[in-house]
C-alpha cells in the first residue's frame, strides 16, 4: 500500500508548533511514502517565513512536493509581488512542484495564485489558460494505469466549508482534468478538510482538501489528510490532532453533475 500524507496552509509565521511536532512525529513514526502541500507555507511571504518553512520540511526527510499558495507571494512589496513574485521560494526551490517517482502514481501540477485580479480579494483562486495548458500538457505524460491526483492551492470549486476559494476558471479546468484522467483534485485554502465526488460527464472526480497546521481561522482541529492506494483505487483519511482515531473527511453530498455554468 501506497500512503501520501496531504498536508496545506501551515503558515510559517502564524504556524501552530504543537501540530508541525505532532506532524513531524507522525511523519517519523509512520514513514510515509511522500509529503504534498497544497501552498501557504508562509503567512507574508517574508525570507524567514520561508526559511522556517524548508528547514521544517527539510527535517521531514521524506520526499516532498509544494504547491504555491497565495500567502506565499509578497504582500507588502508590490514591486517583488509583480516582478519576482517567487523569488522568495528559493530556499524551497528543490521542492516546488518536485515530480515523485511513486509507481502507479502521478501528481500533476496546477497553479492558482495571481499576482493581480480584477476583483479586491487577490487571495481567491484563478486558473488561467496558460497555467491549464501546462498542467494538461503534463497530464497527457501520465502513464495509462497510473492514478493522477492534481496538486493546487485552491479548490476549483467549492466544498461546503465556511471559507471559500471563488476560483474563477476552476469549473472549466475541473471539466479539462477530467477529460484528461485525473481521479483527485488535491487542495487546501480554506482551512478545514473535506472529501467529495464531482461528475463530469458521468466520470467520477474526487475534491479532497486539506485543513491547516496553522493557528489560523478554521472549525476544526490542526489536521492533514492520509491518502491510502492500493490496486488502482484510494481512500482518504482525515488525521485530526488529539483524536486518535484517523476518520473520513467532513463529508458534504456530492456535487451535481456539470451544467456548463461557471462560478463568477
Amino acid at each position: 500500500m501506497i500512503r501520501l500524507f496531504h498536508v496545506s496552509d501551515i503558515h510559517f509565521g502564524a504556524e501552530d508548533s504543537e501540530a508541525l511536532d505532532w506532524f513531524a512525529r507522525l511523519v517519523r513514526e509512520e514513514v510515509p511514502d511522500a509529503v504534498v502541500v497544497t501552498g501557504d507555507l508562509t503567512m507574508r511571504a517574508r525570507h524567514r517565513e520561508f526559511a522556517a518553512a524548508a528547514a521544517w520540511l527539510e527535517s521531514l526527510d521524506r520526499p516532498t512536493t509544494v504547491e504555491v499558495g497565495n500567502h506565499d507571494l509578497p504582500y507588502f512589496n508590490l514591486w517583488a509581488r509583480f516582478v519576482t513574485p517567487y523569488k522568495r521560494y528559493r530556499a524551497l526551490e528543490r521542492m516546488i512542484e518536485r515530480p515523485l517517482d511513486i509507481r502507479g502514481v502521478s501528481i500533476v501540477p496546477l497553479k492558482t495564485t495571481a499576482r493581480f485580479q480584477f476583483r479586491l480579494n487577490w487571495a481567491k483562486g484563478r486558473v488561467g489558460s496558460r497555467a491549464l495548458q501546462k498542467t494538461l500538457a503534463m497530464a497527457g505524460e501520465v502513464p495509462k494505469d497510473d492514478l493522477m491526483f492534481v496538486a493546487c492551492h485552491h479548490p476549483l470549486i467549492e466544498g461546503g466549508t465556511r471559507m471559500t476559494s471563488q476560483t474563477r476558471g476552476g469549473r472549466r479546468a475541473l471539466r479539462a482534468l477530467a477529460a484528461a484522467g485525473a481521479d483527485a483534485v488535491l487542495t487546501g485554502h480554506v482551512h478545514d478538510p473535506f472529501d467529495i465526488e464531482h461528475k463530469v460527464a458521468e466520470r467520477p472526480v474526487r475534491l479532497i482538501g486539506a485543513g491547516t497546521l496553522s493557528e489560523r481561522l478554521r472549525e476544526s482541529p490542526p489536521s492533514f489528510n492520509e491518502i491510502r492506494i492500493a490496486e488502482g483505487t484510494f481512500e482518504t483519511l482525515a488525521r485530526v490532532m488529539d483524536e486518535a482515531r484517523p476518520q473520513a473527511p467532513g463529508h458534504v453530498e456530492p456535487v451535481p453533475e456539470e451544467t456548463g455554468a461557471e462560478l463568477p
